[in-house]
């Protein structure tokens, strides 16, 4: 199969595609030729789609779901840059929700801007499970508390947390998830070393456009260590065979509206 479609009548020969092509797959055209791909490095194509994004004339296209192809309206996406600053400066880890639950159209749509995060090689190996129900998300935080009361007089760096933890739990505390309705869990194949970090950079995408949809959310970072080896939780996540927990989330509608910006460490830079 023709790995790039080559419009010859929007193609100007200006070499971009060749130039950014990561692999380095893209023979550069000529007064003759158009763009292309040799047979013989068609399996080297990660479908990555720089070749087509960065084509200032849009001839050529990336045969890869071709008919699902959207055009980039003129100017989508621009931010000023005080803007950006203020929007990410703005972002809190949210733990106060109200019981309102985000709607499933509303929680694709952010998915849908995380799947195209960045991940090593194209591999897109990042799938997720969608806790939607309040009370499994209750439950779920049993489960972690469960599995912080094997922690008890271990050598695990959680021990000497625990003990204040399960207690406010027992008191009716909800010091695992919140109170959030909702948990969002990125799961992994298992022996992908690289994986993990795509993970982590796709659960960071969905933090970041969170805000914009009126969603807050904040990394459950009790969940995400609970699930890495305690079985009862592992089985109510329902994780498939061959994959693993890399992280969870929760998320829901914040109870309070940010006003103001915290302060941070001064910034520390190294030029070399």
């Amino acid at each position: 199969m023709t790995t790039i479609l080559v419009d010859q009548d929007l193609c100007t020969r200006c070499g971009i595609c060749s130039n950014v092509c990561t692999m380095g797959l893209i023979d550069p055209a000529d007064e003759n030729t158009l763009p292309k791909i040799p047979d013989a490095k068609t399996g080297m194509c990660i479908h990555c789609g720089h070749c087509e994004a960065f084509c200032p004339s849009q001839a050529l296209l990336l045969n890869d779901l071709p008919d699902e192809k959207v055009s980039l309206p003129a100017g989508a996406g621009s931010i000023a840059p005080e803007d950006m600053g203020y929007y990410l400066r703005k972002r809190r880890s949210i733990r106060r929700f109200t019981k309102d639950p985000v709607p499933k159209e509303k929680i694709l749509e952010l998915l849908d801007i995380a799947r195209y995060a960045a991940s090593g090689g194209n591999g897109q190996p990042v799938e997720w499970i969608v806790v939607h129900d309040p009370e499994k998300v209750k439950k779920i935080a049993g489960l972690t508390v469960e599995w912080m009361k094997t922690l008890i007089n271990s050598n695990h760096p959680m021990s000497g947390y625990v003990s204040v933890l399960i207690p406010a739990w027992e008191s009716g505390y909800d010091v695992i998830c919140r109170g959030a309705p909702h948990l969002l869990v990125a799961h992994i194949p298992e022996g992908n070393p690289i994986a993990p970090v795509d993970a982590i950079i796709a659960l960071t995408h969905f933090d970041i456009a969170a805000p914009a949809f009126g969603v807050g959310t904040c990394w459950a970072g009790f969940v995400a260590m609970a699930a890495v080896s305690y079985e009862p939780l592992q089985k109510e996540l329902g994780i498939p065979a061959g994959r693993k927990s890399a992280y969870a989330m929760m998320f829901g509608t914040p109870q309070y509206r940010i006003y103001g910006l915290p302060r941070r460490k001064p910034l520390k830079v190294t030029w070399q």
